[in-house]
C-alpha cells in the first residue's frame, strides 16, 4: 500500500531506475516508495517534499549511475514494494552489474573468477606456481616474470575469500572508475597490489594470495576522497568504515580461524590513503 502520506512523483519505464532514485531519496530523509502501474513504475515521495524531489530527480535522471546515486542504493536497507509483474530479478541485476562497473572493474573481476574456477577444476597447482609471489625476491627474478608482481591479487582459496573480495571491487572499483577514471583506478590497483603483495612477501613469505589489499586500498581511497573532496560524489559510511577497520583489527588476534594477510590488509588500506591525498594535491595544485 502507498502511504497516505505520500503522492506520486514521476513514472519511469526501468524499474531499476525508479529504485535507484527511491533509495536516494531515503538518503535524504524523503519518504519514498515505487509501485508498479500501468507498464511503468511510479516513484511516491513525501508530499511536503515534492518540489525538492523534483529538483534531485532532473540532476539524477541526466546522470543515474553517478556515484553518489550507486553509493545510496549500497547503504539502503530497506526494502521498496513492487508488484510480481516487475521485471525478472536476473534481467534487473545483470542491468545493474554492468551499469555500475566499468571496464577495467570488469575485467578484473573477471580474471578473479576465472582464476578461481580453473583452480577449483583442478589447476589450482599450476594457477598458484604461476601465480604465486617470487620465493625469492631479486631484480633477476622480476625481469623474468613481472606478473607474479601483481599476480597474488588474482588467486583465491575458498569461496567466502573470492566472493568478498570480488563484491567489494566490483562495488568499489566500479565506483571510483566511474567518478575519478578507469586510470586512476589501474594506478590504484598497480600501487596496492605491489606494496600489499612485497609487504606480505618480507612479513610471512610467498604462500599468499587474494584482492583483500586491493580492496583495503579502495576502502582508504574512497574514506579519503569522501573526506577530502566530498563534492567528487565518493564515499563511504562509518558503519561501513568501521567494520572494515574492525576486521583487519581482528586479523591480527589468535581469534580468526584462518591465515589472514594482515599485513597485504593494512599496506593496502595505507596505499590507498596515500594515492587519494597525493591525487587530492594534485587537483587542488592544478585548480590554485
Amino acid at each position: 500500500m502507498i502511504e497516505q502520506n505520500l503522492q506520486p512523483l514521476v513514472k519511469v519505464t526501468q524499474h531499476n531506475i525508479a529504485l535507484l532514485f527511491c533509495n536516494y531519496l531515503k538518503t535524504m530523509q524523503v519518504q519514498a516508495q515505487v509501485k508498479s502501474e500501468d507498464a511503468g513504475f511510479v516513484i511516491y515521495c513525501q508530499s511536503d517534499q515534492v518540489d525538492f524531489a523534483q529538483q534531485e530527480f532532473e540532476q539524477f535522471i541526466a546522470q543515474p549511475y553517478q556515484a553518489k546515486y550507486q553509493q545510496a542504493a549500497w547503504q539502503s536497507g530497506n526494502v521498496t514494494e513492487v508488484s510480481s509483474n516487475s521485471p525478472a530479478l536476473l534481467s534487473s541485476f545483470k542491468s545493474q552489474f554492468f551499469s555500475h562497473a566499468g571496464i577495467v572493474t570488469l575485467v578484473v573481476f573477471t580474471l578473479c573468477w576465472l582464476v578461481f574456477i580453473g583452480s577449483s577444476l583442478g589447476w589450482g597447482n599450476t594457477l598458484f606456481h604461476h601465480l604465486q609471489f617470487y620465493p625469492q625476491l631479486s631484480f633477476d627474478a622480476v625481469i623474468q616474470a613481472p606478473h607474479r608482481l601483481l599476480g597474488p591479487a588474482f588467486f583465491h582459496f575458498s569461496w567466502l575469500h573470492i566472493v568478498f573480495n570480488t563484491m567489494w571491487w566490483w562495488q568499489l572499483g566500479g565506483s571510483i572508475e566511474s567518478t575519478m577514471g578507469k586510470f586512476s583506478l589501474i594506478n590504484l590497483l598497480i600501487i596496492s597490489a605491489l606494496f600489499s603483495n612485497v609487504g606480505q612477501f618480507y612479513v610471512g613469505g610467498a604462500n599468499f594470495g587474494g584482492l583483500s589489499g586491493v580492496v583495503y586500498a579502495l576502502v582508504g581511497y574512497v574514506w579519503f576522497i569522501g573526506w577530502l573532496m566530498p563534492e567528487k560524489g565518493l564515499s563511504l559510511s562509518k558503519p561501513i568504515i568501521g567494520f572494515m577497520l574492525f576486521w583487519l583489527l581482528l586479523g591480527y588476534t589468535s581469534l580468526m580461524p584462518i591465515n589472514v594477510a594482515n599485513t597485504a590488509h593494512l599496506l593496502g588500506l595505507l596505499s590507498g590513503c596515500m594515492v587519494a591525498y597525493i591525487q587530492v594535491l594534485k587537483e587542488k595544485k592544478h585548480t590554485s
